[in-house]
């Protein structure tokens, strides 16, 4: 199967990334902090206004960021294809994060509208980034399921801001739109159209490239990212024409959820298969392809069966959001910055200058007990039905420890690639490190 060429030289400004990569996980901490101080009253309910306020900070202040940011380094590397006017959006992505994350959670907890209304207006930024994202994609020259993503993974982007500036609208007092049927739209676009499709078209180019797997079976990658897109645009059709949940909706949903259900069974067998099964990160890819299994197989019970007394909208939605959402960008974090900031020294330095080593860019010990930690949070967010309010705040500890770890991580990469640009890079002693931790000997 064919797939695109990897072109470095074609890569931005570290700070132009950085600034949507390295305020995420402190907003991932704040996550953690408000599930652990927050009223737990409503909880496991999904709507529950602690529930709807952690997400919101999660999806908006943590993962739309690093999503953004990557496509913007994406694009050019992966498609050859630089997105207009990046530079100048870069900066506003994560501050339009947290405006948006912290309108939500306090309007919602606390009842201001006006603060909804406010997260309304921030969305105008990620809005923004679709349309800009949008433009690049035409451009695109689509030769494999990464590609393919790239060029219409605006349109996802643009929908699911467009239900939430509605509902977020509707609650503020603005305007009224038909709030169930929109916020069906929402989450389908924004964990279906936005998460699912970009980490799995993605995936396919950066697991096996950092971690030494086999691709998906061809059949399955023909289809990405239509089998995600076209089964969605089925249902919000369907749900935009009946009030009433049809069953031609329930069915495309369930299609959706097959396809979503066998792409994660395909992942976690070819990531429990992978030649770099000793890279500290590697663990959290498996797990976040369970997840993403785990997450499709409840969602379609509670499809199937709605009646059933169980908490599966809490379970799938954990498993979506944070096993196939913060994992795996929580991997990702732990392998693009050290390896931007490699890359960026060896640009700027002169030849015969010595570059750190990735793994001495961020210590794989560290990396490895920081997984740790985020999986004994993720472990106790699916166990708070159990004691919701005792289990929401130790697992909001934990996951705000967890996160704030990471940016910690991030932080002294920046601080190491600094301190090589005023060096000029290593000593002779360190002769010769490359970027994977082997030694040149010349």
């Amino acid at each position: 199967m064919k797939t695109a060429n990897l072109d470095y030289e074609r890569a931005p400004r570290p700070a132009v990334v950085f600034g949507c990569l390295m305020p995420a996980p402190w907003l991932g901490a704040a996550a953690g902090v408000l599930l652990a101080a927050g009223p737990a009253d409503g909880l496991p309910d999904r709507f529950a206004p602690l529930a709807l306020a952690a997400v919101h900070m999660l999806a908006l202040g943590m993962l739309l960021p690093v999503m953004v940011g990557a496509l913007f380094q994406m694009m050019p590397v992966v498609a050859g294809v630089s997105v207009p006017g990046m530079r100048a959006l870069a900066p506003f992505v994560a501050a339009a994060g947290a405006g948006m994350a912290a309108g939500l959670g306090v309007g919602l907890l606390g009842g201001e509208p006006m603060l909804l209304r406010a997260a309304a207006i921030a969305a105008a930024v990620p809005l923004l980034a679709a349309v800009l994202l949008l433009a690049a994609g035409r451009l695109v020259v689509a030769v494999d399921a990464t590609t393919r993503t790239l060029a219409g993974i605006g349109a996802p982007l643009a929908l699911a801001v467009l239900c939430g500036m509605a509902l977020a609208g509707t609650l503020g007092g603005w305007w009224r739109v038909p709030v169930a049927q929109v916020l069906d739209l929402h989450v389908a676009w924004a964990l279906g159209g936005w998460l699912a499709a970009l980490v799995t078209g993605v995936a396919t180019t950066v697991v096996p490239m950092f971690w030494q797997t086999r691709r998906l079976p061809a059949a399955l990658e023909r289809w990405l990212p239509l089998g995600h897109w076209l089964p969605l645009a089925v249902f919000s059709a369907a749900a935009l024409v009946w009030t009433e949940v049809s069953a031609l909706a329930h069915g495309v949903l369930l299609l959706w959820l097959a396809f979503v259900a066998a792409l994660a069974a395909c992942g976690l067998a070819g990531t429990l298969r992978a030649r770099r099964r000793h890279d500290p990160l590697w663990l959290l890819w498996p797990l976040a392809c369970a997840s993403m299994l785990g997450a499709a197989l409840l969602a379609g019970v509670a499809v199937a069966m709605p009646g059933v007394d169980l908490p599966l909208a809490w379970w799938s939605g954990t498993m979506a959001l944070v096993g196939a959402g913060v994992l795996p960008v929580t991997a990702m974090l732990g392998k693009i910055v050290p390896f931007l900031a490699w890359l960026h020294l060896r640009r700027l330095l002169p030849p015969r200058a010595r570059v750190p080593a990735m793994q001495a860019i961020i210590a794989p010990a560290r990396q490895q007990r920081q997984a740790w930690l985020l999986l004994a949070a993720y472990l106790l967010l699916l166990a708070v039905p159990l004691a919701p309010a005792w289990l929401a705040r130790a697992g909001g500890v934990l996951l705000a420890a967890a996160n704030a770890w990471l940016g910690w991580q991030l932080l002294g990469a920046l601080r190491c690639m600094r301190q090589m640009r005023k060096r000029g890079g290593l000593p002779p002693r360190h002769a010769g490190v490359d970027a994977e931790g082997g030694h040149h000997h010349g």
